[in-house]
């Protein structure tokens, strides 16, 4: 999605630049031939969004149908980001179920997210140096939260939640929790 706004603000912009090219210069052939180009390159991207929604990206699973998906499970402030965990996680290779799964756990957004979710968008519960790690918006919290799980657990072999469970939390249990979202998750 960032990619396909990218491009078409970049179109915006070569437009504008084109029409003040066109009113110096007065070569309207020119103009015409750059906008037609133009034109042709932004129907591809739109072809290209509608072709990224219906391809199978996960499990037999198109982007709309796992952002749906994990949209069911998300409540409270993170009511309708499932569309963003999906395609991040994607973008990191990390699983994006059990990325929702991890997430649900550790804020308690099934029914009302966290203090700790809804203040610090921090959605993983995830601790720097100073304490609890504070991010400015619910994106930022939830971008750092899928690459501390592909750079710390994903990159080293540790992609599920028996195999993270020793790293990510004390509780030797953490991983029955983590489990139970993604059986709820994949069953809706």
């Amino acid at each position: 999605m960032k990619n396909y706004l990218l491009k078409m603000m970049v179109i915006t912009l070569v437009l504008g630049a084109l029409i003040n090219i066109y009113k110096e210069n007065n070569n309207k052939q020119y103009i015409e031939n750059i906008v037609t180009q133009i034109s042709l390159a932004s129907a591809n991207i739109r072809n290209e969004e509608e072709l990224l929604a219906k391809m199978v990206v996960y499990e037999g699973l198109t982007l709309d149908e796992l952002s749906e998906k994990l949209d069911k499970s998300l409540k409270s402030d993170l009511t309708g980001y499932g569309r963003y965990i999906a395609e991040t996680s994607l973008e990191k290779n990390v699983d994006p179920i059990v990325a929702t799964s991890i997430l649900l756990h550790e804020t308690g957004c099934t029914w009302k997210c966290s203090y700790l979710a809804r203040v610090n968008y921090n959605v993983g519960g995830m601790r720097g140096r100073n304490g609890y790690m504070k991010f400015s918006s619910m994106e930022e919290g939830i971008r750092a939260f899928i690459g501390n799980l592909q750079k710390n657990y994903y990159e080293k072999g540790l992609t599920t939640p028996e195999l993270m469970n020793k790293k990510y939390a004390e509780n030797p249990n953490w991983h029955k929790n983590v489990n139970y979202y993604v059986k709820l998750i994949k069953a809706s």
